[in-house]
């Protein structure tokens, strides 16, 4: 059967541009299968990483998902991301848009909402919400996470603002407003406590769960507070009874009294 010069040169063409794709297709599956190696030491190979982790097989049910719902597909979309959350229970709307290198980890419970985006090197662990809190159709109502963000177990980012470059979202934090590159968010609702330091390295090292040494103790923050107003209050005392020769004859007196009557107190307990 005799074809036309210009049909092949068709056929030519979207072979290659089919090549093209799928070679395309490859590399970025195996730059986030190498993500996963690098980010979980619980990883041995890149085999147990494609029948193992279901951020990963989440993530091809999103490109297929994806691709239906740009071309018009809607309904074949949703059908695939539900398909998608039964089999790994990881739920991404099919117009969320994700970069690469994303890991999610563990992932059961993990929602990303219509209008989210994700960029590069972002890492979710399980429970995690993108979600939005409006009801307005046809608007971005999802956050936006910059690169290299870590959220980590059961975090809540609600809302239309941008989480920037390297920030980090604690465990159960609720993140409600923009948040600055490098920062660490905690608490309900979420507030910095920290930034990442600056690095020699051209790459900040990964830090699982947004885990950092720099991260101080809420607890020994407020502790310590209180022994700084408890010493400055004793150095103002201090400075009172050197001045006033009477009161600090009185104070001690006082304080004789009290003595007096706690060693009474304990020979009255005994």
């Amino acid at each position: 059967m005799f074809t036309p010069p210009a049909a092949r040169r068709d056929d030519t063409q979207h072979q290659g541009l089919t090549h093209i794709v799928a070679a395309m297709l490859f590399r970025n599956l195996r730059d986030e299968i190498d993500a996963t190696l690098a980010r979980d030491p619980a990883a041995r190979s890149r085999l147990e990483v494609v029948l193992c982790y279901p951020g990963f097989h989440a993530l091809l049910f999103h490109r297929l998902a994806h691709w239906l719902w740009q071309h018009g597909w809607r309904l074949a979309g949703r059908f695939v991301s539900h398909v998608g959350r039964i089999l790994t229970g990881i739920e991404i709307h099919p117009g969320a848009r994700i970069g690469k290198r994303l890991f999610i980890d563990h992932g059961m419970g993990v929602v990303i909402g219509e209008t989210a985006e994700i960029g590069d090197d972002c890492t979710l662990y399980q429970g995690v919400t993108l979600g939005g809190t409006s009801l307005d159709r046809g608007q971005k109502r999802h956050p936006t996470l910059g690169n290299g963000v870590i959220v980590s177990v059961h975090a809540q980012v609600l809302g239309p603002f941008r989480v920037g470059d390297g920030a980090r979202i604690g465990a159960q934090a609720v993140v409600l407003n923009e948040v600055p590159e490098g920062a660490t968010m905690v608490g309900i609702p979420a507030k910095p406590v920290a930034r990442r330091r600056a690095s020699n390295e051209s790459r900040a090292a990964f830090q699982p769960y947004a885990l950092g040494p720099e991260i101080p103790d809420p607890i020994a923050r407020a502790l310590n507070g209180l022994l700084d107003e408890v010493t400055s209050l004793r150095a103002r005392l201090a400075e009172l009874e050197k001045g006033d020769p009477a009161r600090s004859g009185a104070t001690g007196q006082a304080a004789e009294v009290q003595r007096s009557n706690g060693t009474d107190d304990e020979e009255r307990v005994a």
